[in-house]
């Protein structure tokens, strides 16, 4: 199926499709919703094989869309890599198979840039509240741009969720793969080159976080190895060695962040029922990012992949009919 000529869009939104189109068909239906979806160019990235046939009536709202296939996936930093460079818009958004945006969320996104901004993320809203692993999942992936969260100028966004401009993405562009494994990293990086990041709260997205225990556990051990290893890839032997050493330090620190983090939403369970739950991640985190200071990222990067899509086989059976039944542009 040819795609409709373009129409000069603004922004391109990159929908990584490891397994066809099916996975990928609520997010797209999020998109196509947008105020300005006349302006969003789609960039499908699927894997060299892999059967992948749109609906032509859910496209049918955008300036232009486009299949770029690549010969392996092996985790998602590799597929944004791949859809930014198919991209043609000044503008680059990340989506998710499990994130869904609300209307409004593109033009805001776009609105909020200005001359010395590289990227621009919205704030996040917990999609599945009905469980303790899920409000921890969300908690500490996305504790900092909790719905509601104060707009401005912020450290790092979220990632997988976030907007960027192009100019700003190209001088990581001969090893923009890696930069994506932790985009933190990237964020930090870019500040320090003197640009601004800006979180968005008029731009919300609901995302649909793990819920299954074993899943929960396993990506948080291989993300925090990844990022681990991302920070000091290019460290001393002395440097790692002293991040590992903080290591212990880390879950006091990231769970004073996460009191705070919820105390801005009224419907956060508390942090007393959530504790046990919350301790047991901040270890396998803190252990993953030792792993990663001391080892380096490994194949982390590539084992976490399997985790970044499909999230209903990651979820409970309630969460499941939730994410199937997700309509936030209503």
């Amino acid at each position: 199926m040819p795609a409709r000529p373009p129409n000069e869009p603004t922004l391109s939104a990159v929908v990584v499709a490891p397994e066809g189109w099916a996975p990928v068909r609520t997010t797209v239906r999020h998109l196509a919703a947008q105020s300005i979806a006349d302006r969003i160019e789609v960039v499908f990235v699927v894997p060299h094989g892999v059967d992948f046939t749109p609906d032509a009536d859910t496209l049918a709202p955008f300036a232009d869309w486009r299949i770029t296939e690549v010969e392996s996936m092996e985790g998602g930093a590799a597929g944004y890599a791949a859809g930014v460079r198919a991209a043609s818009a000044p503008f680059v958004v990340f989506t998710e198979d499990h994130c869904y945006p609300e209307p409004g969320w593109a033009e805001a996104l776009l609105g909020a840039y200005d001359d010395r901004t590289a990227a621009v993320g919205p704030v996040v809203a917990h999609a599945n509240e009905g469980g303790s692993i899920a409000w921890a999942d969300y908690l500490l992936g996305y504790g900092p741009w909790i719905d509601p969260t104060p707009g401005g100028d912020v450290e790092y966004l979220p990632g997988h969720n976030s907007s960027y401009r192009m100019e700003a993405l190209l001088p990581y562009a001969p090893d923009l793969d890696r930069w994506l494994e932790a985009e933190s990293v990237l964020h930090w990086d870019m500040r320090k080159n003197g640009w601004r990041l800006i979180l968005e709260p008029r731009a919300k997205a609901h995302h649909f976080s793990f819920s299954r225990p074993s899943s929960w556990l396993k990506a948080t051990f291989l993300q925090s190895r990844a990022f681990g290893g991302r920070r000091t890839r290019d460290a001393s032997v002395a440097k790692r060695l002293l991040w590992v050493a903080a290591c212990p330090l880390i879950p006091a620190v990231r769970l004073r962040r996460c009191v705070r983090d919820s105390s801005r939403s009224e419907r956060s369970p508390s942090i007393v029922r959530l504790l046990p739950v919350l301790t047991a991640s901040l270890a396998v985190s803190a252990v993953g990012e030792a792993v990663g200071y001391a080892l380096g990222e490994g194949d982390a990067a590539r084992r976490v992949g399997r985790y970044e899509f499909r999230r209903d086989l990651h979820v409970n059976a309630p969460d499941r009919h939730a994410i199937e039944r997700a309509r936030f542009w209503e």
